[in-house]
């Protein structure tokens, strides 16, 4: 018995498979802007930084 030829970019159908097909969702949320989020840690860090400097430089 011979293969069924499945067209380029189609997914073959798998055994036992019940689920439907679906659409994913795009990327979103609070992780859309990734550099946001590192920007606002490192300027965190370097204010308590700042702020402990400031304790060593007044005694």
């Amino acid at each position: 018995m011979t293969d069924q030829r499945i067209p380029p970019n189609e997914t073959p159908p798998a055994e036992g498979a019940i689920a439907e097909a679906h659409r994913e969702r795009p990327d979103g949320g609070i992780w859309e802007h990734p550099g946001l989020w590192l920007w606002l840690i490192v300027v965190g860090a370097a204010l308590v930084a700042g702020f402990f400097a400031a304790r060593l430089a007044g005694g």
